[in-house]
């Protein structure tokens, strides 16, 4: 008779109840601190995207003839102080003009509203002149009472845009020190794995931070790109309030999906204020526009760069915005190329040497 005896089979069961009981109280703190989480989710993506360009900061010496590196925190506040440097420019240089068109627009919406009722009611779209009244009863979700509804619904816009605020504020502040403890936080990651294994594991973990680096960059690349062409275009074709109107499409093209369109159709509404053919070439300009981008920006910046296939994009995209809305789209790409690199090691599709090196 052997001394070691199998387990008996109530306990067993019992160890089995206990473990399911366990995973759902995790699964249900997880669902209630999702918020949290999607968060410090953001947040380990952005630090991972801006990991190598602080990496190669900070591998700089301070004086060419010393060996002095500059510190972590220094590079990581170089790459703060160039993106907000950045915004800030951009807005001294197109602010001024933006601040003149839109109260310009502000001021001439009532009369473009006019002058478009006119042309639907000529098409025999409208049968009469639609008032503000008549369009706040009429609006989604408008019933008796409209004075309460309109300011639980401002009341609501303003929770959600402090909310908004105080998110981008923590993404900001929970990125600076997770990049500031990069090497802590990694080698407790390592210490996950078998040491024989740790190798690999900074291999992909270096690869997946270029990649979300590199879709990163694309973002704003992209962003960057539309805005400049849509303004461009639009003082072309004569559109006023184009400085808006391009912030708006280089805006949308940070929202996946739904964002290009949203972003065109107010430039199309401005434009038919001044005609119906200027709205029929906006129209097209922003057809073309997102032609060019879908059939050349982005394959080059995604395939090429990220190194994620079109498809892998499409679904990636759908079932982000599925599951979380537009922040789940935005962040859908970035968590497919992450997915990609894992799914290469494991299957053993990449060729590379066992390197050591951190994430």
């Amino acid at each position: 008779m052997t001394s070691n005896s199998a387990p008996h089979p109530l306990r067993i069961v019992a160890w089995s109840i206990v473990m399911v009981f366990v995973a759902l109280v995790i699964a249900w703190a997880m669902y209630q601190a999702r918020g949290v989480l999607l968060l410090t989710y953001t947040s380990g993506l952005l630090a991972t995207g801006f990991g190598p360009i602080v990496r190669a900061i900070e591998r700089q010496r301070v004086v060419r003839v010393s060996t002095k590196r500059v510190p972590r925190w220094l590079a990581i506040l170089i790459v703060y102080l160039v993106i907000i440097g950045s915004v800030v420019g951009v807005g001294f240089a197109v602010f001024p003009p933006l601040v003149g068109q839109a109260r310009d627009l502000a001021a001439g919406t009532p009369e473009m509203i006019e002058r478009g009722q006119e042309y639907l009611i000529d098409k025999g779209v409208l049968d009469h002149k639609i008032t503000w009244k008549e369009a706040v009863q009429h609006a989604p979700g408008q019933v008796a009472g409209v004075g309460g509804d309109a300011v639980t619904t401002v009341l609501g816009a303003i929770v959600g845009l402090a909310g908004g605020v105080f998110g981008v504020v923590t993404i900001l502040i929970l990125t600076f020190y997770m990049l500031v403890e990069t090497d802590q936080i990694f080698d407790a990651f390592l210490r996950l794995f078998p040491h024989e294994r740790r190798g690999r594991v900074s291999v992909v973990a270096r690869d997946i931070s270029m990649k979300v680096s590199a879709w990163l960059g694309g973002q704003l690349l992209l962003a960057a790109v539309i805005g400049g062409t849509a303004t461009l275009g639009l003082w072309l074709l004569g559109v006023p309030y184009f400085f808006v109107l391009g912030l708006l499409a280089a805006l949308g093209e940070l929202i996946p999906m739904v964002g290009p369109i949203l972003s065109a159709i107010p430039a199309i509404a401005v434009a038919l204020t001044v005609s119906p053919g200027k709205a029929l070439a906006v129209a097209l300009f922003f057809l073309a526009q997102q032609q060019f981008e879908n059939h050349v920006l982005v394959p080059k910046v995604m395939s090429k760069q990220v190194g994620v296939s079109a498809v892998t994009v499409i679904v990636a995209l759908l079932v982000g915005g599925s599951l979380l809305g537009i922040v789940g789209a935005l962040l859908a790409v970035p968590t497919a190329a992450a997915l990609q690199v894992i799914f290469d090691e494991l299957t053993g599709q990449p060729d590379r040497p066992p390197e050591r090196g951190a994430a």
